[in-house]
């Protein structure tokens, strides 16, 4: 059976238009004479999404009871058994409820597509799992249901309903989105226009990665090679040199150009470990790469052109950015063609830039620079044996020379050479080559006591001896480069790792950094040194010895203490001070992210602050004016009647607004630690009645458990009575329907606490631990009154009388609240007295 095919609507916000674009879908399929259903769609009291769905099939939904809630739900079964060619299942990531045959929509959906049956759903961008974790932090609102990527990228078609963030705004201003009782909150909260910005650009960006993938499959299916132009993606060749810095500046140019370009760096290192980089260079390099906003990567290979077209050809480069090479013109004449002209004649349709920069044509020598790679005292060794050996081995072959010996003496000098190579390298062994050579002609070929040879075989012979010897060496010498280079990639590898273990197991970058480069480079004293004052300093401040300084960033020097550093030592330390700059710069940032916390606090409280004053006291203000405007314009012309039914709105506006300023005075002596408390002996029980009268609850609103007696408490009785009154106001607010909440009372060890109890829907672990700060209040999903500051209060007037409050989950469902004061330990029982 062919699967069928899925095509989701995907969209950044709710409100942007996905269910009406699948619904407009549907009918266009409908006009064709394609069988479509209605598996669940759901218009969400938006009368032009509803006007949509007449004409399309319904399959009725299955009701499912849960905690006596009457629950709707797709009927997969019955969606199978009828087999439309088309069902539209709207929301994509919702989750089902207990007792469904699957546990997700998604799963439901993949059951659809497995019958043949063709699916048009919708999703939100804040629904995809790997990009939930970016969204709270955009809007501050966790997402609870979440769809693995994998579900998302197996759809057939993506479409993208997009709409401009201020017109989306326009929308739920108009109604055309939530109700007129949610509008204020939702512009407030989540539809902030900064909010609704990033998440068209999330999605926009998540989309336009999917397809990028997409072609990606599609070129690879297709075995296509050559490079489209779908996307600039710009690719920094580096060496490690120095002209690195230029080249990344001018591939970041090239790739801001072309209009949201990428930017890749590509390190191609030898597979022999010979043509070692700057590492202080490159690490550098890697954190500007990332400053621009691009990518490090590094790769090995012996051909480094071939590695380097290859990786740019694997990530879909369309231009290429490489340095002008580094050699002469006399050297680039003599020697075979550079890596440039390479990479240019294997690039194919991969644009190549050649940038130019200081160190170009600065290398002029055939002969490597720098010193061999043996030590020089077997270089040494080597001169003094080719010295002695030379004329020993002279003496041993004139006792026994003969007239057709020449090919034994021959050898006998070659064996010299190459043990001349093996103990000194290239240069003894080219030295000892060459005085052999001269002492074979001068004593041992014809004429003899000459430097003259007339036989053509004896000239070949010597050659043939030359070049063996000279091969000899340098195969010596290579393998002493690669033991040398291996020996000195371990040694800083074990090093590196050594510094790197502090900052990896937790310490703090710098004073990690600073401590374990004093312990792996055997210094007395280590420090760090900023505008010519001293900073930090691990280790000896007595210390003598030599002083070696590196510059670390802009206005920081690393200062070492003890022994002399050789050049290995240097090229260690210049990677050390590029990672301690960056630590520096990450300590200066989160200082500076620590000054700013309290004045994000403020700003914050500020901001919900003005939130809650725009939204909460606009309507008691409104209506207190709107009563007192038109009992001046119209009082004598109103009935006694409609003048006190006015009254009365405007008495109960401004005791509403009363009790918010009281509530906004209070919260704010309680963060000052300025509230006033009085506490006395009292019993709880004697505080209920006037709770219950401030509530207008009777016997059947709140259920007491109080049992008698019980022990007094050290409380103020006004601010435990607001304490009551706020928790128990919250609790018949969230009870359902016939189940009223209950207080009860008890004593644990020597404390008295009285529990709060509701039996509706509880709160979540992550709204949990944010319930009691100021200013929570969630006006997106209630349509209570207050600002957010009850909880908050609650807590701070039990704690000023020496109690406590927490929140503990209600067996069954629901949320209860603990007070717990402490017993008045001065009243003693009849008996103990």
């Amino acid at each position: 059976m062919t699967r069928g095919r899925l095509l989701v609507f995907l969209g950044a916000a709710p409100g942007v238009g996905k269910t009406y674009a699948m619904l407009e879908e549907a009918h266009r399929l409908l006009g064709r004479g394609e069988d479509v259903v209605s598996a669940v769609v759901l218009d969400h009291g938006r009368s032009a999404t509803a006007a949509l769905t007449a004409g399309i099939e319904t399959v009725p939904l299955r009701v499912v009871e849960h905690r006596g809630i009457r629950l709707e739900e797709v009927d997969l079964d019955a969606v199978l058994a009828r087999r439309p060619r088309v069902a539209l299942v709207d929301e994509l990531a919702h989750t089902n409820a207990p007792g469904s045959r699957n546990g997700k929509r998604w799963e439901d959906i993949d059951a659809l597509l497995d019958a043949g049956i063709d699916v048009l759903s919708t999703v939100n961008i804040q629904h995809i799992a790997s990009l939930n974790d970016v969204v709270e932090r955009i809007t501050g609102i966790p997402q609870r249901e979440t769809i693995p990527d994998r579900v998302l990228r197996r759809a057939d078609r993506i479409e993208l309903v997009d709409l401009a963030p201020q017109a989306l705004r326009d929308r739920l201003t108009a109604g055309q989105v939530y109700p007129a009782a949610r509008i204020d909150a939702a512009l407030s909260n989540y539809f902030r226009l900064g909010n609704l910005t990033a998440l068209r650009e999330l999605a926009l960006l998540w989309l336009a990665d999917e397809v990028d993938s997409a072609l990606q499959r599609y070129r690879a299916e297709q075995g296509i090679a050559t490079a489209w132009e779908a996307r600039e993606r710009v690719v920094v060749a580096l060496t490690g040199g120095a002209e690195g810095e230029t080249l990344l500046r001018r591939g970041a140019r090239i790739a801001a150009r072309s209009g949201g370009g990428e930017l890749l760096a590509v390190h191609v290192a030898s597979e022999d470990g010979l043509a070692a980089p700057n590492p202080a260079a490159l690490a550098a390099q890697r954190v500007l790469v990332e400053q621009l906003g691009g990518t490090f990567h590094q790769v090995v290979g012996e051909d480094i052109p071939a590695a380097l077209i290859e990786f740019a050809r694997a990530v879909s480069a369309t231009q290429l950015v490489i340095g002008v090479s580094r050699r002469s013109r006399l050297l680039a004449l003599a020697t075979a063609p550079g890596t440039s002209s390479r990479v240019i004649r294997s690039s194919g349709d991969i644009d190549v830039h050649i940038v130019t920069h200081s160190a170009a044509g600065q290398r002029s020598s055939l002969v490597p620079r720098g010193r061999g790679a043996l030590s020089a005292k077997r270089r040494a060794l080597g001169f003094a044996l080719a010295v002695v050996g030379g004329p020993v081995l002279t003496l041993l072959l004139t006792a026994t020379r003969s007239t057709d010996s020449l090919t034994a003496e021959a050898l006998a000098y070659q064996l010299l050479v190459i043990l001349v190579a093996l103990v000194g390298g290239a240069w003894p062994a080219a030295f000892a080559a060459v005085l052999s050579g001269l002492t074979l002609d001068f004593l041992f070929a014809e004429p003899f006591l000459t430097f003259t040879i007339d036989r053509p075989s004896h000239l070949i012979a010597l050659l043939l001896y030359l070049v063996s010897a000279l091969l000899v060496s340098v195969v010596v010498d290579r393998a002493a480069r690669l033991t040398r280079a291996a020996r000195r990639s371990a040694s800083e590898s074990e090093v590196l790792s050594t510094i790197a273990g502090g900052v990896l197991g937790g310490e703090d970058a710098v004073e990690a950094l600073l401590e374990r480069t004093r312990e792996a480079f055997r210094m007395a004293s280590v420090r760090l040194i900023a505008d010519g004052r001293f900073m930090e300093e691990h280790g000896d401040a007595d210390a003598t010895g030599e002083r070696t300084r590196v510059r670390v960033a802009d206005r920081f020097e690393l200062e070492l203490v003890g022994r002399p550093l050789d050049a290995s030592d240097r090229r260690i330390l210049d990677v050390v001070a590029t990672q301690l700059g960056v630590a520096i710069e990450q300590r200066t940032l989160t200082d500076a992210a620590k000054r700013l916390e309290p004045l994000e606090e403020v700003d914050r409280v500020r901001s919900a602050l003005l939130a809650a004053v725009g939204h909460d006291l606009r309507r008691p203000l409104a209506v207190a004016t709107a009563a007192v405007t038109s009992l001046r314009s119209s009082g004598d012309r109103l009935s006694a009647g409609d003048r006190t039914q006015l009254l009365e709105g405007a008495e109960r506006s401004l005791d509403v607004l009363a009790h918010l300023v009281t509530d906004l005075l209070d919260v704010s002596r309680v963060q000052a630690g300025a509230l006033a408390v009085s506490l006395e002996s009292l019993d709880v029980a004697d505080v209920l009645p006037a709770v219950l009268g401030d509530l207008d609850a009777g016997p059947d609103d709140v259920v007491l458990h109080v049992p008698e007696p019980l022990p007094p408490v050290r409380a103020d009785p006004v601010l435990l009575q607001r304490v009551l009154v706020n928790l128990l106001s919250n609790a018949i607010r969230h009870s359902p329907d016939g189940v009223p909440p209950e207080l009860a009372v008890s004593t644990f060890g020597q404390q008295l606490q009285i529990r709060v109890i509701d039996h509706g829907p509880g709160i979540d672990a992550v709204r949990r631990a944010r319930m009691f700060e100021p200013f929570q209040h969630d006006s997106d999903t209630s349509d209570s009154g207050g600002i957010g500051l009850g909880l908050a209060l609650s807590r701070g007037f039990a704690e000023g009388m020496g109690g406590t409050i927490e929140a503990e989950d209600t067996p069954g469902g629901g949320l209860t609240m603990v007070i717990g004061l402490p017993v008045d330990a001065t009243v003693r029982e009849p008996a103990e007295a």
